[in-house]
C-alpha cells in the first residue's frame, strides 16, 4: 500500500504542478516580451504572436517561450519563426545578447536579428580573401551574441539567427557546472562571427541546424566537446565545421559543402581529438577535411569528394584516418605534409587529379589495407617525398602515372598489390631514397621496380 500510495501522491503532485502552468500570451496579456518572462513561473509558457518586437531579452528558468503558430515551413525556416522577430536595434553599444537562455528554459520559434551591427562591406572583402584577412583564433570569442547559452541545460529550437554584430549561438561553459543544452533545428547565417559556436567545456547536442554565410565558421568549437550531428553548413568564410584548442567534439552525419575553406576544419594542439566520422565534405574551397597544428582527431567513414585541394590534408598533424572515400578532389586524395605522423588504413582514393595519397615534408605514414587508385595522367599513385618515410603494408595501388609509388625518401613495402595501366613502373626509387621491398605483386608495369639510385 506505501507504494501505491506514493504513486499516487506524485501523479497528483504532478496534476497540481500541471494545473497551476499558466499561459501568457503577447501582446495580450503584457505588450513586450521581457515584461510576460517576468511575470511568468517555472512551467509556463509565454506564448507570441507574430510581429516584430524591439528588445533583447533575459529567459527565467523553467520558462518556455514560443511563437505562436505550427510547423509549416517558411523560406529559411518555420513560418512562425519568421514572422515572429527579436531585433536587437544594431549597433547601439549594448554589450547584452540578444536572448539570454536560462536553466530549464525553451526557446522555440524565432528570428533574432540586429543585435549589434552586421557589416557587409566587412563580410564581402574577408569572402574574397577566403577569410585571409581575419585574425587566426575566433573560434572562441564569445562577444555579443545573438543568442547566449551560459552554463544552461536548456533548449534552443527552430530560431533563426541572421546578421548579427558577432556569434549566432554562442554556447559557454562555466567552471563546476554543466552545460549541455539542446541546439536543434535553427538557422544561422550572415553573422560576423560564427553561425554557432560550442567553448568552455560545454557539452551541448547539436543536431540539425543550417549554418550558412557566416563570418567565421559554420559550428566552431573551442575546448568543448558538443555531439554534432545532422548539421548542414555550407559557403561560410571559413570552415564549415571548425574544431580547435583543444576541443573533442564527435562530429557525425554533417554536410559541409562549398565553404571557403575545409570542409571541417581541425586544428591547434595535441588536446584537440575530436571524432569525425560519416560526414560528407564535397565542393569546398580548400581540403574536404583539413588537420594541423599537432591536432590529433580519428578520422573515419567520411566521404569527401571534388575539393579543391585534397579530400583529406594534414600538415604537421597524428591523425589516424580509417575507411574514408576520397574522390575526385582536384590535388590529393590524401595529403601528408610537414612533420606529420599519420596512419592509414582501410581508405579508398580514387580518381583524384594527382596523387592518391602524398607523403611530403618531414613526415611519416603508414598505410594498411588501402584501395588507391588512379586512370591516366603522369603523377605517381603515391608519392614519398625526400624526407618523409613510409610504410606500406597489403594496399591495391592501381592506374597510370608515371609510377604506382615513386620514393625520394625511406619506403618500406610489403604484402602489397600494384596493378600498372600503362608505361610506367611499378616502384620507382630515386636518387637519394631508401627502400626494403618484400612480397609485392607487381603487374602491368613496363617495370617493375626501377633503380635509380646508382
Amino acid at each position: 500500500m506505501t507504494s501505491v500510495s506514493s504513486h499516487l501522491a506524485a501523479v497528483l503532485l504532478g496534476c497540481a504542478l500541471c494545473a497551476q502552468a499558466a499561459e501568457i500570451r503577447v501582446p495580450v496579456d503584457h505588450r513586450t516580451i521581457q515584461a510576460a518572462i517576468d511575470s511568468a513561473r517555472s512551467g509556463d509558457i509565454v506564448l507570441v504572436s507574430a510581429g516584430t518586437y524591439r528588445e533583447r531579452i533575459a529567459l527565467k528558468p523553467g520558462i518556455q517561450l514560443k511563437s505562436a503558430g505550427g510547423g509549416v515551413r517558411g523560406e529559411h525556416g518555420l513560418a512562425r519563426a519568421e514572422s515572429t522577430v527579436i531585433d536587437g536595434g544594431g549597433a547601439d553599444g549594448s554589450r547584452t545578447p540578444g536572448v539570454t537562455m536560462a536553466e530549464g528554459a525553451t526557446l522555440d520559434g524565432f528570428t533574432i536579428t540586429r543585435v549589434g551591427l552586421y557589416d557587409d562591406a566587412r563580410w564581402r572583402r574577408s569572402w574574397s580573401a577566403q577569410g585571409e584577412d581575419q585574425s587566426h583564433d575566433h573560434i572562441g570569442h564569445f562577444g555579443v551574441p545573438g543568442i547566449a547559452v551560459i552554463g544552461a541545460n536548456c533548449r534552443v529550437v527552430n530560431n533563426i539567427v541572421h546578421h548579427n554584430g558577432d556569434l549566432g549561438i554562442a554556447i559557454r561553459g562555466v567552471e563546476g557546472g554543466e552545460c549541455s543544452p539542446e541546439i536543434s533545428g535553427n538557422t544561422s547565417y550572415r553573422n560576423m562571427g560564427g553561425g554557432i559556436g560550442s567553448m568552455m567545456g560545454s557539452t551541448a547536442k547539436i543536431d540539425s541546424n543550417h549554418c550558412f554565410e557566416n563570418f567565421y565558421a559554420g559550428i566552431g568549437h573551442d575546448n568543448a566537446s558538443p555531439l554534432v550531428t545532422n548539421n548542414h553548413c555550407h559557403n561560410n568564410i571559413r570552415a564549415g565545421i571548425g574544431i580547435s584548442e583543444g576541443a573533442s567534439p564527435t562530429v557525425r552525419g554533417n554536410r559541409c559543402h562549398r565553404n571557403r575553406r575545409a570542409g571541417i576544419g581541425i586544428r591547434t594542439g595535441a588536446d584537440t581529438r575530436p571524432v569525425v566520422e560519416d560526414n560528407d565534405c564535397d565542393e569546398n574551397e580548400m581540403a574536404g577535411i583539413g588537420v594541423e597544428e599537432d591536432a590529433r582527431p580519428t578520422i573515419r567513414n567520411n566521404r569527401c569528394r571534388r575539393n579543391r585541394l585534397a579530400g583529406i590534408g594534414c600538415a604537421s598533424a597524428r591523425p589516424l584516418l580509417e575507411a574514408n572515400q576520397l574522390e575526385g578532389n582536384h590535388k590529393a586524395g590524401i595529403g601528408i605534409s610537414g612533420r606529420s605522423n599519420a596512419v592509414l588504413t582501410e581508405n579508398r582514393c580514387f580518381a583524384n587529379r594527382l596523387v592518391a595519397v602524398g607523403i611530403v615534408g618531414e613526415s611519416e605514414a603508414t598505410l594498411r589495407g588501402n584501395t588507391l587508385s588512379r586512370s591516366g595522367g603522369a603523377p605517381p599513385i603515391v608519392n614519398i617525398g625526400p624526407k618523409a618515410r613510409a610504410l606500406l603494408e597489403g594496399n591495391e595501388i592501381q592506374g597510370g602515372g608515371v609510377a604506382g609509388i615513386l620514393v625520394g625518401g625511406h619506403l618500406v613495402a610489403s604484402g602489397n598489390l600494384l596493378k600498372g595501366e600503362g608505361r610506367g613502373t611499378g616502384i620507382l626509387l630515386k636518387q637519394g631514397s631508401e627502400a626494403t621491398l618484400a612480397d609485392n605483386a607487381i603487374s602491368g608495369y613496363r617495370m617493375n621496380v626501377r633503380d635509380q639510385r646508382k
